[in-house]
């Protein structure tokens, strides 16, 4: 038996990433009479492996679901066989892209001291070559460089669509609940609010945030904090559980992650502090040091329910930032 706590210091796993596989019943953890701790039982450690596991091969939540979930070893032969064909799909343009590169190489140390010139290596051969490979990322939602390939033990990705965004300074309504199940209650509220205000009407423009609050787990490991904000025009007025405050905007490294993938966190915060450019502009550590996460399309969803919403919702992950040159 293992509290919350323990198992995210046995684990490579957050508090965050665990109440979300019992939100969607991959993972199970139990109460017991007389204790104050919320626990997991040997077979839910085992389960939990199970996901990290298959997490590390890059299989998605919900494929991880229909496998876990089911006792037919058709299911998990079907996925895999998939993920085999997406990555040997992945492995023939990888080494399209590497040979064609290789080839460009050659062509420049030949004419190198020459001016450039482009039909050097703007052949006709080369082009239809070229044409055949996709102008976007490959297959795997990840897109992997030689030294992530190194440490694959450690980290799953390396991020390379992060965005530098500015958030405007705008009045919001938020609402926040501690409790075994925030985000789901907040989510109910938020529905209704959006509602009762005709909120799409009024601002066409809302943006919805969402962080911990207070971050962290509770003293009896179950127990947490979320709030929500959805931006509102300045002169609507606002009811409780609602509260109106104003958010001061500013700059953010945005990475956009689909429900779920919120051990993608740490990997955002790993390019933060790692680039050359910008470094974290921490806030409050009671709510997530400032960091939020933005429900991306959230005034056509939501009308949905909060099982529908998990099922299609992106989110963008927005740590706070700030230029080193303005040290």
């Amino acid at each position: 038996m293992q509290t919350i706590s323990e198992v995210t210091k046995n684990y490579p796993v957050s508090t965050r990433m665990l109440r979300y596989y019992e939100q969607i019943g991959l993972l199970k953890s139990v109460k017991k009479e007389g204790y104050a701790y919320r626990t997991y039982e040997e077979s839910s450690l085992v389960r939990l492996e199970q996901i990290l596991v298959l997490r590390k091969l890059r299989i998605p939540l919900k494929e991880i679901q229909r496998i876990l979930q089911s006792d037919e070893s058709r299911i998990a032969l079907a996925v895999f066989q998939e993920k085999i064909y997406e990555l040997s799909s992945e492995m023939t343009a990888l080494s399209v892209i590497h040979n064609v590169l290789q080839n460009l190489v050659d062509q420049l140390k030949l004419h190198a001291e020459v001016k450039l010139n482009p039909g050097v290596w703007m052949d006709k051969t080369l082009l239809q070559i070229v044409e055949a490979l996709p102008l976007s990322k490959s297959n795997l939602k990840e897109d992997l460089s030689m030294n992530d390939l190194i440490k694959a033990d450690q980290h799953l990705s390396t991020l390379k669509d992060v965005r530098i965004v500015y958030l405007p300074p705008s009045p919001v309504a938020s609402i926040q609940v501690i409790g075994k199940s925030p985000e789901y209650e907040t989510g109910m509220e938020l529905q209704k609010f959006m509602m009762d205000t005709k909120l799409a009407q009024l601002k066409p423009d809302l943006r919805h945030y969402g962080f911990n609050h207070p971050n962290g787990v509770q003293p009896d490991g179950s127990d947490h904090g979320y709030e929500r904000w959805v931006t509102i025009p300045d002169d609507l007025e606002v009811r409780e559980p609602f509260v109106k405050k104003h958010f001061t905007g500013g700059l953010y490294a945005a990475h956009m992650i689909p429900m779920g993938n919120f051990e993608e966190w740490g990997w955002l915060t790993e390019w933060v502090e790692h680039h050359e450019e910008y470094e974290p502009n921490w806030g409050d550590p009671d709510c997530m040091y400032g960091s939020k996460e933005e429900h991306l399309n959230y005034i056509n969803q939501y009308h949905l329910s909060n099982e529908e919403i998990d099922k299609v919702v992106q989110l963008d992950l927005l740590l706070p930032i700030k230029s080193k040159l303005n040290r």
